[in-house]
């Protein structure tokens, strides 16, 4: 009795790309376009202005993700999202630690 086996895909981890910008990149390249084309919309250079930043901002991602692990833009942005410092009860969030000084004697 022989073993049984099936053929199975081997890129079931790869991530979701597209021409090489993962789905948040696209996603914060097409907000960046959506908001520069609604503030612009009467410009006379209006093609320019809109796409102008969006393709620098675009090469930018391309060269400072380089090296960087998947979805690294996301968790940039919940890291500067969080509270600098965490506690664990609520009184002590609203009052901050007081340090008494110490008197000093010098020594004889």
């Amino acid at each position: 009795m022989g073993l049984n086996s099936s053929k199975v895909s081997k890129s079931l981890d790869k991530k979701l790309k597209i021409a090489g910008y993962e789905v948040p990149d696209i996603l914060a390249m097409f907000l960046m376009l959506s908001i520069l084309s609604f503030i612009f919309s009467d410009a006379q250079y209006k093609f320019l202005i809109t796409w102008g930043p969006v393709a620098v901002f675009a090469i930018i991602l391309r060269i400072g993700k380089r090296g960087k692990p998947d979805n690294y833009l996301v968790h940039l942005v919940r890291f500067l999202a969080r509270p600098k410092y965490f506690c664990s009860f609520e009184s002590a969030a609203s009052k901050p630690i007081q340090v008494k000084k110490l008197k000093t004697t010098k020594g004889k």
